[in-house]
């Protein structure tokens, strides 16, 4: 079986072969693209034709790990081929994006500073703790899902917004479009034992009587897509902090919720070292937060870093300064 860097090769050079006759005339390139805490190499189709300014994206890396399940180069080539002529296909009869329409669909999200340094260069973001607000335009939802896309530098510019006035308008969007949403940890545990089709009573029987001081609670949104960016909203965090008496610790479980709990409840270190454990072994890369704590402080009504751990980064590896040697010249 041929490692990563010999299947992208292969790729490279095979893919166009694949694809049906009017398609042969346009340029196949593969380029890193950016997301979230992570880069892929990314294949696209650029058309020669003048005005034709579309060129859909796919990811050599899901090929790969089709490659490695099915072990067949040619099904994996085939495969992708079709789901790049179905993306070029939606995207010819997708109605042109109205930018008037822009401003009331600006949102934002948070994600990582240190884990996308490289991607933040190249879009407008303010830094918010260790994380980064940066922003989205929602070009589309219904109950299928939602159609979105970051706004870098070059989107921006074309809107006309600059960053104050991207967030000014996110701030707003976002509330309305996804507003958010605090639960507690007994609620959600109860939908789900019912949407799984368990009555009411014996899920909430289930769950059993927890003291008000020793719930955890879950921030999101109603949509649990991108949730986490509604810790923004203070107002949400000084209600339930003066619900429970308490300041709150607040921990990030990932980029679509994060949970709540009381000071109370353990210190912020140990409360970190159990937020990285989950991060390493149970989120998915592309949806970890972060590995610190925060501390909302319902008497100030701010919200600060309580834990300044090494782990850094998202993906295991830990940001440090690089090391300086002395060395003794010889005389």
């Amino acid at each position: 079986m041929m490692n990563y860097e010999i299947f992208k090769e292969v790729v490279k050079d095979k893919f166009k072969d694949y694809l049906p006759e009017k398609y042969q005339k346009m340029e196949v390139k593969v380029n890193p693209v950016n997301k979230v805490n992570h880069t892929l190499d990314g294949i696209s189709l650029v058309s020669k034709e003048p005005g034709m300014c579309m060129s859909p994206t796919i990811y050599i890396n899901d090929m790969y790990e089709h490659y490695k399940q099915c072990g067949d180069l040619q099904a994996v080539l085939q495969t992708a081929s079709e789901n790049m002529v179905n993306i070029f296909e939606m995207d010819m009869a997708r109605p042109t994006l109205d930018y008037s329409e822009a401003k009331d669909n600006i949102v934002f999200q948070l994600i990582n500073t240190e884990q996308n340094k490289e991607m933040l260069a190249g879009m407008p973001h303010r830094e918010y703790q260790d994380l980064s607000v940066i922003y989205r335009w929602v070009a589309g939802m219904d109950e299928t899902g939602i159609q979105s896309t970051m706004i870098k530098n070059e989107l921006a510019g074309q809107l006309g917004f600059t960053e104050e006035q991207l967030f000014n308008r996110a701030a707003e969007n976002t509330r309305r479009l996804f507003p958010p949403v605090v639960k507690s940890m007994n609620e959600v545990l109860c939908e789900l034992f019912m949407k799984d089709g368990m009555p009411q009573e014996v899920a909430e029987m289930m769950i059993g009587g927890i003291p008000e001081e020793q719930k955890m609670y879950v921030i999101t949104n109603d949509r649990g897509l991108q949730g986490a960016a509604s810790m923004l909203y203070e107002d949400r965090l000084h209600s339930l902090s003066m619900k429970l008496e308490e300041d709150l610790y607040i921990l990030p479980s990932s980029i679509h919720e994060v949970l709540a709990v009381p000071v109370s409840m353990g210190t912020p270190e140990s409360l970190a070292e159990m937020v990285s454990e989950i991060n390493m072994n149970e989120v998915a890369l592309d949806e970890r937060l972060s590995n610190q704590v925060y501390h909302y402080d319902k008497d100030l009504r701010r919200l600060s870093l309580a834990t300044d751990t090494p782990n850094k980064r998202l993906d295991g590896i830990v940001s440090e300064p690089p090391m300086v040697y002395e060395t003794k010249q010889s005389r």
